[in-house]
């Protein structure tokens, strides 16, 4: 594997990929970039406090983030930024199997939506001081890590929600993802890779390093996923039974946090520092 970096401000968090385009939230300062062919262009939200944090970019193109410092979702078409107010201070975000926008609120423990119309609903997921953090959307329903919970939920676009306790206690579930056969999250506490079935079984994966504290996750079509260990500055691969194949430094003080995979099997990682990193099979 080879890694490049792309200086893009302090603070880099979430990324999403549109095109040949590769956006990031830079969580710290109230801007979102863009890179294309090479350029840095940078959108000042002109709210500072804002704290632009996770992306997804929308089947139509329009690139979303959500905004927990100041209780929106933001919305980017062509260059012009706009917001939704929502319940409470947003940090996952997904395309649901509506085609709608769903996202976690965690201060107020709701799973809400953005549907075409631009109207938000809100759903209590019934656990009070739960902390719902990362969001995916899998076998037509969506499913949330309770950071605080200790638990994987599970949500009917109905708002009808079953709850998953993790085997470990206080392991901190972050972030999560859904591949062709279950979904796969992580441990930030505990050091560990999960994976939840459709029929709600959990298998843990403990990685080598307990204090390597994983923080997201995307799923990959060989049945595997791509860890970021925020604590110990790498990136990690494990395929379909949870053994770990690879292993990919980023440097001491990286931070790495949000990552997507493109098409080509390239992984962009945003990396808090202020850079985001390419990481590119070799050929």
């Amino acid at each position: 594997m080879s890694v490049s970096e792309i200086t893009v401000g302090e603070g880099a968090y979430g990324v999403t990929l549109r095109g040949e385009e590769v956006w990031t939230t830079l969580v710290h300062t109230g801007v979102v970039a863009r890179l294309a062919g090479g350029e840095v262009e940078r959108l000042d939200l002109e709210a500072p406090e804002s704290r632009p944090s996770v992306m997804v970019t929308a089947p139509d193109g329009a690139v979303w983030f959500t905004r927990s410092g100041d209780n929106s979702i933001g919305k980017i078409v062509d260059g012009v930024v706009s917001k939704v107010a929502v319940g409470g201070s947003p940090y996952g975000v997904c395309v649901g199997p509506d085609g709608a926008m769903w996202f976690t609120v965690m201060d107020a423990d709701l799973i809400g939506r953005v549907g075409a119309d631009g109207v938000v609903s809100e759903f209590a997921i019934g656990t009070a001081g739960g902390f719902p953090a990362y969001i995916t959307s899998g076998g037509g329903d969506l499913w949330f890590t309770l950071n605080a919970g200790n638990a994987i939920g599970r949500m009917a676009v109905d708002g009808v929600v079953t709850t998953y306790p993790l085997p470990t206690e206080a392991a901190g579930p972050v972030g999560i993802s859904a591949g062709p056969d279950g979904v796969w999250f992580v441990e930030i506490l505990a050091g560990q890779v999960g994976r939840i079935g459709r029929d709600g079984v959990i298998t843990e994966f403990p990685l080598a390093d307990r204090g390597a504290k994983p923080h997201a996750v995307v799923a990959t079509a060989d049945g595997g996923c791509w860890v970021t260990l925020w604590g110990s500055s790498a990136l990690v691969r494990l395929d379909a039974a949870g053994g770990v194949r690879e292993t990919v430094a980023l440097g001491d003080g990286a931070e790495p946090h949000g990552l997507a995979v493109a098409d080509d099997g390239s992984v962009w990682v945003a990396l808090e520092k202020g850079s985001v990193a390419h990481i590119q099979p070799q050929e």
